[in-house]
């Protein structure tokens, strides 16, 4: 359990801390760039020495580690993009519930069954996801912002993206994580991460598009440090879980979609409708029916 609410308050913060980043006119961009080189630094410093090399580069799982950090690009960009537009409790639960993706993947790749009251669960996400999302017009007004129709697509976008992932992960800590691995793995995923958006950043400063400011170098070591041990509990609880990952992943996300909501509702003051509250406990309902239907 120590992992299980180690992932939750870390994975928690993030979202958090990109509503932060708008409060202090943080570049995103930026701060996520920073935030992948302290994740290299911290695993490094947690590892003992940087363990990436001519011989790490040649394992099976190396090239996993590659495309794990161009999710992790895309999706931080999209997690921070969401909060700040739509609001943390919106990017919470689409974040989250793309746990029917590892769910049905899981079925497909390690034999788990999805029946009875798991599959209602899988169907009963789904809703719950436009219901949290739906923006009513009193809600629009209370932020005094017209949302353009594209920041409509954000949400999904997470849910789609942040489904990859999970169900990467899940799959290479099953099929190739060790003790003696575990930490090279991660690092190899953080540099790839640090290395597109390092050159990428580099491209913008140089033609202009982009100026350093040292609160966005600031918020990237407030995030990374957080962000590299969120992704480092969740690979030990899934490896530790005494449940199937198709239920593990569901409890890990609906402890992280309660307690974001919950924090972004008494901090941020977020204003949730009716239907937006429906969804959230919707969601909790989903994600409960996925990981324990079986036993029900």
């Amino acid at each position: 359990m120590f992992y299980l609410a180690g992932s939750i308050i870390f994975t928690s913060y993030l979202t958090l801390a990109f509503k932060m980043c708008e409060k202090y006119n943080v570049n995103v961009f930026q701060a996520i760039v920073f935030n992948y080189l302290t994740c290299v630094i911290t695993g490094s410093f947690v590892n003992g020495s940087f363990p990436v090399n001519a011989e790490v580069m040649q394992t099976p799982w190396f090239k996993w580690a590659c495309v794990m950090g161009v999710l992790f690009v895309s999706i931080f960009n999209i997690v921070g993009i969401t909060a700040q537009k739509i609001g943390v409790a919106v990017t919470s639960v689409a974040n989250k519930l793309s746990l029917i993706i590892p769910v049905v993947l899981s079925v497909y790749l390690y034999g788990e069954s999805v029946q009875g009251w798991k599959l209602t669960g899988v169907l009963l996400a789904l809703v719950a996801v436009v219901l949290t999302c739906y923006q009513s017009k009193e809600q629009h007004a209370a932020k005094n912002v017209l949302h353009k129709k594209w920041e409509y697509a954000l949400p999904f976008l997470l849910f789609i993206g942040s489904g990859l992932l999970d169900a990467l992960i899940n799959h290479v800590q099953k099929t190739y994580v060790t003790e003696d691995n575990k930490n090279a793995y991660l690092i190899s995923g953080f540099l790839s991460a640090a290395v597109i958006g390092s050159l990428a950043l580099i491209i913008q400063y140089v033609t202009g598009r982009q100026k350093f400011a040292v609160r966005n170098l600031v918020a990237g070591i407030l995030i990374g440090i957080p962000n590299y041990f969120s992704i480092w509990f969740l690979v030990r609880f899934l490896k530790s879980s005494p449940w199937q990952s198709s239920a593990s992943i569901p409890v890990n996300n609906m402890g992280i979609v309660l307690f974001s909501s919950l924090v972004a509702w008494i901090l941020f003051k977020e204003k949730l409708s009716k239907i937006n509250w429906g969804g959230i406990v919707l969601s909790l309902i989903a994600i409960y029916l996925i990981a324990f239907g079986d036993s029900l």
